[in-house]
């Protein structure tokens, strides 16, 4: 039986060691990601339609939750289930983009791909619909 290869990363010249202490790329590292997410955000919003719309709705629905929520917990939760949303449809976008530049052509197995994660996207959806209804039905007619 094979040993293990080793841990250091010498196999893998772009795998470098990360750490979370200061001046170990633990505060270089955080702002990468950062920047990195900044650009995520970009590209979503400047190509994919469900985001914009998402992101829209989001924008629309935060003023609004102000006055539907009687608690800051009931705010939490319609702010957090938009946000989820939100955060399902960048997954959603980023499986398909990845399952269309491995296989540009079209496949049974890379349709299952995006249809199970369209069926999560999905789940968020009913959930955030939810969330809104009680909170609607809480406010104004209970």
């Amino acid at each position: 039986m094979d040993a293990p290869p080793p841990r250091d990363g010498a196999e893998h010249p772009h795998r470098r060691q990360q750490s979370a202490l200061p001046g170990k790329g633990g505060l270089v590292r955080i702002g990468r990601a950062f920047w990195n997410t900044m650009g995520g955000f970009r590209e979503g919003l400047a190509t994919e339609a469900a985001i914009k719309q998402e992101a829209a709705l989001l924008l629309l629905a935060l003023p609004v939750s102000v006055f539907v929520a009687e608690t800051v917990w009931a705010w939490a939760a319609l702010v957090g289930s938009l946000l989820l949303l939100l955060a399902a449809e960048f997954l959603n976008t980023a499986i398909e983009r990845l399952c269309n530049h491995v296989h540009p052509e079209r496949h049974e197995a890379i349709k299952v791909t995006k249809d199970l994660a369209s069926a999560g996207v999905f789940c968020v959806i009913v959930l955030a619909a939810m969330v809104w209804l009680v909170a609607v039905i809480d406010r104004w007619f209970i």
